[in-house]
């Protein structure tokens, strides 16, 4: 078919829909889309999730140019079933995930962004060395921030998943929130396979709830703004209690609110001991 016809068509298309949720519009528990175990209801489960993404006041416009070509992706669904538990010690986790070159960057960094991390600190009460030391962790500084998946496509299929719905229909809701207020559009949202967004690896409701925009450019934007990136860690941080000087070793109170980034506490105690090498300890 000539490309000139494709868009009338669609158009055309998109206002069925429109009209249709105009019709059956009703709230959020009344639309709720019922989960499945397979790819054959999810196009079915797709219309009602954005009759329940209209219910908590996501644009029509957002909706439809987000969701319109959404699919279901086998691939995120065997890697939501094949994960595994953190099983190494402490010693053996960080001996993996930290050496030298590591912690050199890391210093590195810190040089290089000590104006910004010193702003920051004085913003939230997070040192410098406890954001670059989840930095490293979470994407080797950046480096590892691989766009592989689509974020919505990849947050539809394990919403529509009965493993984890509730939790996920949730996750993109707030990706569509991101969307709608201009911080990525739905091409940007790309990231890790369940979800993840930027160099710190926020999930969408966090995002929501703690991304910061920085560098005042009117875009809170954790895949390429430095400043947005650490800000924002250090905003979930300090949203989840953290008292500015004190101590982060295992056992404190700032302890447990690194706990809140990871729930896996052989994470935490590493991000906890490479910040004491990155500030020297």
């Amino acid at each position: 078919m000539p490309s000139t016809f494709v868009a009338p068509i669609k158009m055309r298309l998109n206002a069925i829909w429109l009209m249709g949720l105009l019709l059956l519009g009703a709230p959020g528990d009344a639309v709720a889309a019922q989960c499945g175990n397979g790819p054959a209801g999810f196009a079915n489960w797709l219309q009602r999730f954005r009759l329940q993404a209209s219910a908590q006041g996501i644009g029509s416009g957002t909706i439809l140019s987000t969701l319109s070509d959404v699919t279901y992706d086998p691939a995120v669904v065997r890697l939501d079933r094949s994960q595994r538990s953190f099983k190494l010690s402490f010693q053996q986790f960080y001996a993996r995930r930290v050496d030298k070159a590591l912690i050199n960057r890391g210093r590195a960094l810190m040089q290089r962004h000590h104006a910004l991390l010193d702003r920051i600190e004085q913003r939230f009460g997070v040192p410098g060395a406890v954001i670059v030391a989840i930095w490293g962790l979470e994407t080797h500084y950046g480096a590892d921030a691989t766009a592989r998946y689509s974020i919505i496509r990849s947050l539809a299929t394990l919403a529509y998943d009965c493993r984890r719905s509730e939790f996920f229909t949730g996750q993109l809701l707030d990706a569509l929130r991101i969307v709608e207020r201009g911080d990525l559009t739905s091409a940007q949202l790309r990231g890790g396979w369940a979800g993840e967004i930027g160099q710190t690896q926020f999930l969408p409701t966090p995002y929501v709830r703690f991304a910061v925009d920085f560098d005042g450019d009117g875009h809170k934007d954790l895949i390429h703004s430095v400043p947005d990136i650490l800000a924002s860690t250090a905003s979930f941080l300090a949203g989840h209690g953290w008292e500015r000087g004190g101590s982060w070793e295992p056992g404190s109170h700032n302890y447990g609110v690194i706990a809140q980034w990871n729930k896996a506490d052989v994470y935490d105690r590493t991000i906890a001991a490479m910040a004491d090498q990155l500030s020297g300890g």
